[in-house]
């Protein structure tokens, strides 16, 4: 049906893919409210339910996106998606976060995430760069090393789990609202079918606009797709930054790029090998290089921030990876 429509013209795959990044976000947003208000009918604490549904949700757009990438087929989507969100995460949301006001840097950011960000980036280029010893056919992130993520992601979330525990005025918790059951139900329903529906329409669509420009599929996940599954990252560190609350930019763009990795991609290439593609090795070091800018730039100033002048080096380091990417396709 998808691939009938978007044979009228090069427009309907625009308008497919916007209303898919729409549907992804509207989709997410109902399935954590839903998913939210039937856990605290069961007596989970809003601590709880914020480390887990909260969190999970906020990275369904990029896991469903690539599961749909996955199971077509489009493998480069997959990666390229992934990467492309931490870059954009790095280097344009938290650059134009600072631009606006300064970040302020917590010490769980500086001593553990941002840290283990960076593993997560210098993971994936060992992954990409070299053929592992783990029955792999070809370079990429193959089953092992998606597993080798999983079980990273495993120890992240018990090292939160435990720190908020034990920290609990830094876990932020926000009130979770009560619902009828039925209403939470229908918004969980509402959830997944925007969320498979939102990811059809991104995947099919991405894939025709790449054959139209005559452009890798790559190239349309760093870019496009890369972009779309980032606007709620975008607009929620933005707000805050105007709010003169950027330390909960810093704990979301990072959080949201070791959830990408660790637990989306790992799922990704646990479920299908992702083989390494034409250019990926730039891709992988510019992910990894944007968590080592960020760790330098809050540990090397007096305030632990990051400072307008350091907002402005991510832009101009992501403007040129960009030009170096396209004219490089």
């Amino acid at each position: 049906m998808i691939e009938q429509l978007l044979a009228y013209g090069w427009w309907v795959a625009v308008v497919f893919i916007i209303a898919g990044f729409v549907a992804l976000v509207k989709g997410a947003d109902w399935l954590v409210d839903g998913a939210s208000s039937i856990a605290k009918r069961f007596g989970i604490s809003d601590l709880v339910i914020g480390l887990t549904v909260v969190a999970f949700g906020t990275s369904m757009p990029e896991f469903v996106v690539n599961m749909v990438s996955v199971v077509e087929g489009s493998t480069d989507l997959a990666i390229t998606n992934i990467l492309g969100s931490n870059i954009i995460n790095t280097f344009v949301i938290l650059g134009l976060t600072a631009l606006v006001y300064p970040i302020v840097s917590r010490k769980r950011s500086r001593d553990f995430d941002i840290p283990l960000s960076i593993i997560a980036g210098v993971l994936v280029l060992i992954f990409v760069a070299i053929q592992l010893p783990f029955g792999e056919s070809e370079r990429g992130v193959g089953r092992m090393g998606g597993i080798v993520l999983l079980v990273f992601f495993c120890y992240f979330l018990y090292i939160t789990f435990r720190h908020a525990k034990d920290h609990p005025e830094e876990a932020g918790a926000e009130e979770v609202k009560v619902l009828p059951t039925r209403r939470a139900i229908a918004l969980i329903l509402a959830g997944f079918i925007g969320l498979v529906v939102g990811g059809e329409l991104i995947v099919k669509s991405a894939v025709d606009i790449a054959t139209r420009l005559g452009v890798s599929e790559a190239v349309i996940g760093l870019t496009v797709v890369a972009l779309g599954t980032s606007l709620p990252e975008l607009a929620t560190s933005v707000l805050a930054a105007f709010k003169k609350n950027c330390d909960i930019a810093l704990g979301n763009v990072v959080g949201s790029n070791i959830f990408n990795v660790f637990f989306v991609l790992g799922t990704s290439a646990t479920v299908r090998p992702l083989p390494a593609y034409n250019g990926i090795e730039v891709d992988a070091i510019m992910a990894a290089a944007g968590s080592i800018i960020v760790w330098l730039a809050v540990k090397t100033d007096h305030e632990r921030k990051i400072q307008r002048w350091a907002g402005a080096l991510l832009l101009i380091i992501y403007a040129s990876y960009l030009t170096y990417r396209l004219l490089n396709v």
